[in-house]
């Protein structure tokens, strides 16, 4: 069981590592320049992580945790799907135009050549992870009746397109600052709205539309934005 010192500890450590990955890059980052910004010892982070790689992949996975946790608590409970997405806009929003997933993102691009390890995480625990969730989740929605769905993997897909466009690109290039809550709530909001305008159930016999939508025209699966 952790201790409150113990997350402390790894608290000051997770952010002594992203300040060394900024200022180094991936590849220089060492556990022994990251100990010493942390003012832990390197023994410390050895026992706890092992190598630089696993430290930098509990820094990815606990970074997508929030969006992970959100779906599969969703999945597993039977909660409203579509309640659920609206929900999930803005954490992903955050996550992937956030300070520290534009470190990362800067990181592994600089790495390709170098490791290589890096980017192979961060799909890992980014979209490799989430995009089969958000496809579980629009699943789920089309056999309840709540949209037109004949390939959630790519509803998710098109959801995700709506949702971060280039706005993932220019941050990591740097000719965009993090966003403001009301302009990543902005965003969200309108992802959400064209995502059920694309895939709105069926009209019913009388012109009433089938789920919670009313008065919109259907749009199949096999619609692009």
């Amino acid at each position: 069981m952790t201790t409150p010192k113990q997350a402390a500890r790894r608290e000051r450590i997770e952010e002594a590592a992203y300040a060394v990955l900024r200022e180094t890059g991936y590849k220089s980052a060492s556990l022994l320049a990251i100990a010493k910004r942390a003012s832990a010892s390197n023994e410390t982070l050895y026992n706890w992580y092992g190598n630089k790689q696993t430290l930098f992949r509990s820094l990815i996975e606990a970074n997508a945790g929030e969006a992970r946790k959100l779906l599969e608590d969703a999945l597993h409970q039977a909660r409203d799907p579509l309640k659920t997405l609206n929900l999930l806009g803005p954490v992903l929003l955050t996550l992937v135009t956030g300070d520290k997933a534009a470190a990362l993102n800067r990181a592994a691009a600089g790495d390709v050549n170098d490791t290589g390890t890096l980017g192979q995480s961060i799909a890992q625990f980014g979209r490799n992870t989430i995009m089969p969730l958000v496809g579980d989740l629009l699943r789920t929605a089309s056999r309840a009746g709540l949209i037109a769905c004949d390939d959630p993997a790519e509803a998710a897909d098109i959801y995700i397109s709506l949702l971060i466009g280039d706005l993932q690109v220019r941050r990591i290039v740097g000719v965009l600052e993090e966003l403001p809550r009301a302009e990543i709530e902005q965003r969200s909001n309108r992802a959400f709205t064209l995502f059920l305008r694309l895939y709105a159930a069926s009209p019913c016999p009388g012109g009433k539309t089938a789920g919670p939508f009313p008065g919109r025209s259907s749009h199949r699966g096999t619609s692009r934005p």
